[in-house]
């Protein structure tokens, strides 16, 4: 697929943008024997004066900029050329207000410039930075092969990363990389088991992909709070402490995935940490609804692990600077305390969540479907808009651990879940939580 090919697979209005033009020496700025004439058979073979294609145009709707990287022109590499281009598409975006969406296809920098080609890096990572900060999103589409600096900086750096089916993406290039190096781990499939890229999509749904990425994602100003989901489950409110636990660890409870099925008209997930995990019991991403986008973090009924707190703290941060309200539903018996998850750095991922729930911007609404287990789901409430369900309890700690803490024996265990007043009522009662939702009380 060239450049233009895939231009055209998103929107049939591109509007095509060109930089000023900058005098170099025929051979590039290292005098490069034979460099000269390499360009004039690249752009000969492609039709194409660099490796970069950029401008405005409108997916599903929503206008855009874009680039387009063209592998048939020198492998798809960065040089000077394509840093003056690579800088003007991110300046045309800050200028029209608008997300970029990023079509990569590239090898990494151009040997024939040297450090000159390598230090495009640094400019691409400013004009990113500036992006950023003005709170328009970015978004990757990894085509094969995305390696090298492409991939670290307008791939990796992007907000959202989607990739098509078995293309290439790691940043050593097939002719770098170690002898015997396992080649799944250097696949679209494997980055996103990797947690390093969000979604493999296929060709034919990419257009639709990208649009609906682009409605969550767009600049948004003053959207309200998330409205609270209503309850999935007829449970009653518990007479007791212990049948309060009972209730919210019983299985046939609505768990998350039902929770967001009913809440949003379409689910846009986003997954992995970008350090290496992804965690199957935290569900994360941003859905659209008849009244507007919303991020969400979705505990499952598991002990979240550390690469799920460090997502969970990514997608808050995302939304935080969108302007997109979020919705945290909590279910967890706790924070994943086992070795591997001490080495994986447990305490530093539940206090970045911590800290990026209290320095939201956006409203964050709670709503506890299940158990809330010590610091590990009280990380995802939100202080002044917590709810919970019928069929929930928040707590300390679970009512076993507190007893064995306390030398209690088993038999006692009802009895200390009363004393935690760890039920939907008590947490009512104690300002914990504003409302017991699905039970009258919202």
């Amino acid at each position: 697929m060239t450049a233009r090919e895939a231009i055209a697979a998103l929107t049939a209005g591109f509007d095509e943008h060109r930089p000023a033009e900058r005098p170099a020496p025929a051979d590039g700025p290292l005098g490069w024997s034979g460099y000269g004439q390499a360009r004039a058979r690249a752009a000969a073979r492609t039709g194409e004066e660099e490796s970069v294609v950029y401008g405005t145009g409108a997916v599903g709707g929503t206008p855009c900029a874009l680039i387009s990287f063209e592998f048939g022109f020198l492998g798809g590499s960065l040089g000077q050329s394509t840093g003056d281009r690579l800088e003007a598409a991110y300046t045309l975006a800050l200028e029209r207000r608008v997300p970029l969406v990023s079509l990569v296809a590239t090898g990494g920098s151009r040997m024939q410039e040297g450090m000159i080609a390598l230090t495009q890096l640094q400019r691409v990572a400013r004009a990113s930075a500036r992006l950023r900060a003005a709170g328009l999103a970015q978004i990757a589409v990894l085509r094969d092969p995305t390696t090298g600096g492409g991939w670290a900086t307008v791939g990796a750096g992007a907000d959202v990363v989607l990739a098509l089916p078995g293309a290439q993406v790691g940043f050593a290039g097939s002719r770098v990389r170690p002898s015997g190096a396992d080649p799944y781990a250097y696949s679209a499939e494997g980055q996103l088991a990797a947690g390093q890229i969000d979604a493999v999509v296929a060709p034919g749904e990419l257009a639709g992909t990208v649009g609906r990425w682009l409605l969550a994602l767009g600049r948004h100003e003053d959207l309200s709070a998330a409205p609270l989901p209503r309850a999935l489950s007829a449970t009653g409110l518990p007479e007791t402490g212990r049948a309060a636990v009972e209730q919210a660890r019983a299985p046939g409870r609505p768990h998350a995935q039902a929770y967001l099925d009913d809440y949003f008209d379409q689910l846009l997930p986003l997954s992995g940490d970008r350090c290496g995990g992804t965690d199957a019991g935290l569900l994360c991403g941003f859905g659209l609804r008849e009244d507007g986008p919303v991020a969400y973090v979705a505990q499952c009924g598991t002990a979240t692990r550390p690469a799920g707190y460090r997502t969970a703290a990514r997608v808050i941060r995302l939304a935080d600077r969108l302007g997109v309200p979020v919705l945290t539903l909590i279910d967890t018996p706790g924070a994943a305390n086992d070795a591997e998850a001490e080495r994986a750095g447990a305490g530093a991922a539940i206090a970045d969540t911590f800290a990026a729930i209290a320095a939201a911007r956006v409203p964050v609404t709670t709503l506890v479907i299940g158990e809330g287990g010590s610091g590990g789901a009280l990380a995802l409430a939100a202080p002044d808009n917590t709810h919970v369900t019928a069929d929930s309890y928040f707590s300390v700690i679970a009512p076993e651990l507190a007893a064995a803490i306390l030398k209690r024996p088993t038999a006692e265990t009802g009895a200390t879940a009363d004393q935690l007043r760890l039920r939907p009522q008590d947490l009512v009662e104690l300002g914990i939580a504003r409302s017991i939702v699905g039970e009258g009380r919202a």
